[in-house]
């Protein structure tokens, strides 16, 4: 599941135009709550990350 959330950011996050364009006009911080709220890799980012706390509760 972490490799899963790796390759996802690595292919789509690193190098984003979108994100280094907002950390120059919004900062760090602005860019960060549009990759949360409004990117469709960071809904997918969320949902993996929802999935493994489900495992890692259960044990």
């Amino acid at each position: 599941m972490i490799s899963e959330i790796d390759a996802t950011m690595e292919k789509y996050c690193d190098g984003c135009f979108v994100k280094q364009q907002l950390r120059k006009d919004r900062g760090k911080q602005g860019a960060h709550q549009f990759c949360i709220e409004s990117c469709t890799v960071g809904e997918q980012l969320q949902f993996l990350g929802q999935e493994l706390l489900k495992i890692y509760s259960k044990e």
